[in-house]
This record gives C-alpha cells, sequence and structure tokens, in this order.
C-alpha cells in the first residue's frame, strides 16, 4: 500500500489539503466535469469577506471559527452556565462534552426548523439554534446518565438516545421539522457505543470529556492537526455508511476522477469543525495548543456558497442548480474540494487586504471573521429563504 493509500494518511488534515488542492488544479487545466473555475473573480469574494470581517469585528480583533461563537447567539453568555464548583478540571472536561456533542448536532437544520429558548423568548434558527438548544439540552441532563450531574456527555445515556427525546429537546414536529432527525440520534447512539469501547481514551465509565484526561500529558505542546488524528481514529465508526479502507473507517470522504489511484478524497468537515471547537476549552484549561493552521478550511454550504454566488465556481450544466444531489456524487465532492482549496487562497488574500499576517490572522480567523459569515450574507441576497446555491441531500450527519 503506497503511503497516500493509506488510513493513516487519509485521516489526517494533510491529506484534506492535498487531496483537494488535487481537483483544484484539475480545474485550472479546465479538466474538471463540473464545474469551471473563474479565478478572476476571487477578488470579489475577498472583497465581501474583508468587508464583513471588518463590520463585525472592526478592531480586528477576531477570535477562532468554533462553536463557542453560537452559544453567545444574542449577547447571552451561555458558557457561563456550565457550572465551576467541581473545580477547573471538570469544568473542562463539561466544556469538551458539550462542544463534541453540540458540533455533531450541528448538520444543517433545514430552512423549516426553529428554536424558541424559553429562558430569553429569543427564536433562533440554523447553526444558532442548533447550538443553543444542545446546549439547553445538555443543562436539562438529556446527555447524562447521572441526574445529578446534568452538565456531562457520557456513554450510558447516548447510546440509549431516541429520535423521540432528541426531537422534544430541539422541539421537532410537524410545524417545526428538523432534518435528518433520525440520523442524529442514530449518530449520538453510535457514539455512546463507540466511546463505551474505548476506555483507554474515554475513561471508564467513558465520557465525552475525559479527553481533558488523556490529552493532559502533552498539555505543554499538543499539535491541532493531533487532536484530529486522535478524534478520526476513534470516533470514525460513529459514521454510518461511509468509505473504509483496510477496515478503518475514513468517516467524511468522497471519490473524484481527478484523484490518482484510489481516488478518495477526504473532508472531515464536522471533525474538523469539532477540533477547532476543543481549542478554545483546551487552551483555557492551560494547553498549549499549536499548528492550528495545520487545520484546512471546512468543506460546506456557507463556504463553498460564497465562491458560488461570486461566480468564482460555476456549474457546466446550470441544471445542477435545480437538482437535489448526492452528498457523496462526484458534483458535490468536486464542489467541496474547490471550496477547501480556494479558502486557502482566499485566505491569503483577506489577509493582504487587512494587512495581517498568518501568524496574526490564521485560517481560524478567517473563517470566523469571515468567510462563513459572508457565504451566509450573499445566500440571503440570493435567495429568499437563505439557502445554499445547491441542494443537498442531507441525512443530518454531513452538512
Amino acid at each position: 500500500m503506497s503511503p497516500e493509500s493509506n488510513p493513516d494518511y487519509l485521516l489526517s488534515a494533510a491529506a484534506v489539503r492535498q487531496r483537494c488542492a488535487i481537483v483544484l488544479q484539475a480545474a485550472e487545466r479546465r479538466e474538471t466535469k463540473h464545474f469551471r473555475l473563474h479565478l478572476d473573480r476571487l477578488d470579489a469574494a475577498v472583497t465581501r469577506v474583508a468587508a464583513v470581517t471588518r463590520w463585525r469585528y472592526p478592531d480586528l480583533d477576531v477570535p477562532f471559527h468554533s462553536r463557542w461563537r453560537h452559544f453567545s447567539v444574542g449577547d447571552v453568555d451561555r458558557a457561563a452556565l456550565i457550572p465551576s464548583d467541581g473545580g477547573p478540571a471538570e469544568q473542562a472536561r463539561a466544556r469538551l462534552d458539550l462542544a463534541i456533542v453540540s458540533v455533531l448536532l450541528d448538520a444543517g437544520s433545514g430552512p423549516g426548523w426553529q428554536y424558541c429558548e424559553a429562558e430569553t423568548v429569543l427564536v433562533l434558527a440554523r447553526s444558532e439554534g442548533l447550538a443553543v438548544a444542545s446546549l439547553r439540552a445538555m443543562q436539562a441532563g438529556l446527555f447524562s446518565a447521572d441526574p445529578a450531574n446534568p452538565w456531562r456527555a457520557d456513554a450510558v445515556a447516548l447510546a440509549a438516545m431516541t429520535a423521540e427525546r432528541l426531537g422534544h429537546a430541539f422541539q421537532h414536529g410537524p410545524d417545526n421539522p428538523l432534518l435528518g432527525l433520525d440520523g442524529r440520534a442514530l449518530l449520538l447512539r453510535r457514539l455512546g457505543e463507540v466511546i463505551g469501547a474505548i476506555p483507554e481514551v474515554f475513561g471508564k465509565p467513558a465520557r465525552l470529556g475525559h479527553l481533558y484526561d488523556y490529552w493532559l500529558p502533552q498539555r505543554g505542546e499538543l499539535p491541532a492537526p493531533d487532536l484530529l488524528r486522535l478524534v478520526l481514529r476513534s470516533l470514525g465508526p460513529i459514521w454510518p455508511g461511509r468509505l473504509s479502507l483496510g477496515g478503518v473507517p475514513l468517516g467524511d470522504c468522497g471519490h473524484h476522477s481527478a484523484v490518482p489511484r484510489d481516488g478518495i478524497v477526504p473532508f472531515h468537515k464536522l471533525s474538523q469543525w469539532l477540533v477547532y471547537s476543543l481549542i478554545e476549552p483546551l487552551a483555557e484549561a492551560g494547553f498549549n495548543i499549536t499548528d492550528i493552521d495545520g487545520l484546512t478550511g471546512l468543506a460546506e454550504y456557507r463556504n463553498g456558497g460564497l465562491f458560488l454566488d461570486c461566480g468564482v465556481i460555476a456549474p457546466r450544466d446550470e441544471t445542477l442548480l435545480q437538482q437535489r444531489l448526492d452528498p457523496f456524487g462526484e458534483p458535490v465532492v468536486e464542489w467541496r474540494a474547490l471550496t477547501v482549496a480556494l479558502l486557502d487562497r482566499l485566505a491569503a488574500a483577506v489577509r493582504d487586504r487587512l494587512g495581517k499576517n498568518a501568524a496574526e490572522f490564521p485560517l481560524a480567523k478567517v473563517l470566523e471573521g469571515g468567510s462563513w459569515a459572508a457565504g451566509r450574507e450573499i445566500a440571503a441576497e440570493r435567495r429568499p429563504d437563505g439557502s445554499a446555491p445547491l441542494a443537498i441531500a442531507s441525512d443530518g450527519t454531513l452538512f
């Protein structure tokens, strides 16, 4: 098996960046089947992202792109609800519990769903609604098997999750449908089963937050790509119906004809979003997280929509925009790969526009400033419901 065709390589951020770059190079040679590349229009995307960043963060003090931004929607510091009376280590475990569960529930909600937060009477949709719903569900003990300790996500409670209980917590119903509810509940059940089988990582009794204890000996220098590697290796089996190689689940990957040999293009979108969201609680617990730019941009519909709506990429067949696409079909794989590779180019140009260097303004800040918000903004300008320019048949565990 060649080094480029083994699970260890494909379960890495480096593989995401390298394989997506291959697809971009094919597009530059005009060899891609589904999308054309118009790099002369990249400047329009750069201008929009820089403007959105300056509007959202006038002092350019931009935090990392992570789930924690969504928990404070409406200027409410919900993260402060996590109790501290158990000490810093226990609070860090609870923060990891929350981040992991919330990110794994963060696939697109669909345009018809919203969450009404009883405590603030805010009505929230999409990522913010999912974030607040998951936090309030944890506060109520949905993910804990110990009624006396609601702020935790343990294997026993996760493995017993039902669509009914999850749907109730997320206010799902005929008039408020949450996309992919069954898939989300299945994902949590598989999560509970998987972590329960790895006590050397998740402890005994198993709990997501025990990653704090697993990583504690490396707190002096813990590279972000190493966080991703562990997440992918340990949680890979939770993803239903995905690619595998040599018996090892590969998670969020697809096939593209431009990639030689195995043709596999890894994305690891939710897993990288998860790692971005683990950085802050670990850093606040005294960990030194390094090489954050070793992670990549996220192959999801806001970043991808930005490039489509700005005309940087354009479908060769306009009927793609009217179809409901298979998330693992080559058109979507091509779109996602171009998105990841173009985000690196966009990031360099945005830094130049803002007068920042890579050390001051890593990719995680460009995403937050940034590209994700600009993608949402232009989607709202182009379509009444703010949806993505491509429709994906999602099961609630990918986008």
